[in-house]
């Protein structure tokens, strides 16, 4: 029967019994709450991870690194990953907050995820990355201490950071480019052809996206609120630019955005994109090209008008300040 555990967070998780005597990770904060146990024996009790629906993070063998985390911050979030001797982690090249002194880290061609590559597969792997718009190198963080070290990363924009076990996912997970944040060592990152010409040229994320494979936790990022969708058949429309990430079965093309009156008066855009299938769907409440738009707007330097907040004063302390 299920058992009910309350993290500190005031998150409550129903896990089930095969749980009893051993400490699962709350979802939400990171943190490590330890289950009743229902035997007498409390020796060596081990760790598990659970996601939002309460699975194990697997008894197998895994080929990525298996890392822990916690989640800080709400609206301007950062990840912390806490690294067991020899455990990597691999990055963006710049989303480094801050690291432990046991942590070394370096900058490679490629995500690591096979070792035994050469120099011009590496290439190949890393000019595809270029193609979503990233650096041609990821960093490497390692710990090379002999106890648990941290490093820290965080988002280029405000918004939310989503943790994933690719293991849950069937493996794959396909995201808008520029959203990879941080990965599990093991973690192959590539990138996927929209085959539809119609979504890659009007689908607002263009004809390449990226693809994540392995078996480990996954970092993204997106703008704003993230808005989770199990789809089961059915079609949903959105915004061109609120697509974040989906999983294996989704479907992404592009609709036109109802008459002609609509499409021109609307103020929703020519088209909106449809996701379809069976799967899960997450979305930003956000797009940071919106974001980027009003800023743009509102900066004189830019062609845009100023928008002085307060009263008639402030306008006129900005004309002599110019």
């Amino acid at each position: 029967m299920p058992i009910s555990v309350r993290c500190g967070c005031g998150k409550t998780l129903k896990v089930r019994d095969e749980f009893a005597g051993r400490r699962v990770r709350c979802p939400s904060c990171g943190a490590a709450i330890e289950v009743e146990d229902l035997v007498d024996d409390f020796d060596a009790v081990p760790t598990v991870e659970l996601s939002d629906t309460q699975n194990t993070r697997g008894s197998g063998r895994r080929r990525s690194h298996e890392i822990d985390f916690t989640l800080i911050g709400d609206d301007m979030q950062l990840v912390e990953v806490e690294l067991d001797p020899g455990e990597t982690v691999i990055a963006e090249a710049g989303a480094m907050t801050y690291m432990e002194e046991g942590i070394a880290f370096h900058s490679k061609m490629g995500d690591g995820s096979e070792p035994d590559q050469g120099f011009f597969g590496k290439l190949m792997s890393a000019g595809k990355r270029m193609l979503t718009g990233e650096s041609l190198f990821m960093t490497h963080f390692t710990n090379q201490g002999r106890g648990k070290q941290c490093v820290a990363f965080g988002a280029p924009y405000p918004g939310k950071i989503l943790p994933m076990d690719l293991a849950e996912l069937g493996g794959e997970l396909v995201c808008q480019k520029d959203s990879f944040l941080c990965a599990a060592l093991g973690t192959k990152i590539s990138i996927a052809f929209q085959r539809k010409l119609g979504a890659g040229f009007f689908g607002g994320e263009g004809f390449i996206m990226q693809r994540l494979n392995g078996d480990g936790l996954v970092f993204i990022h997106a703008c704003g609120a993230l808005i989770k969708r199990e789809l089961r058949g059915e079609t949903l429309r959105l915004d061109t630019g609120c697509f974040v990430a989906c999983t294996p079965g989704i479907e992404y093309d592009i609709q036109r955005a109802g008459s002609l009156k609509s499409m021109v008066f609307g103020g929703e855009g020519l088209f909106l994109a449809t996701v379809s299938g069976h799967g899960t769907v997450w979305l930003q409440s956000l797009p940071f090209s919106r974001l980027a738009d009003r800023i743009v707007q509102s900066a004189p330097s830019s062609g845009g008008a100023s928008r002085d907040e307060g009263s008639v004063l402030g306008g006129l302390a900005s004309m002599f300040e110019q």
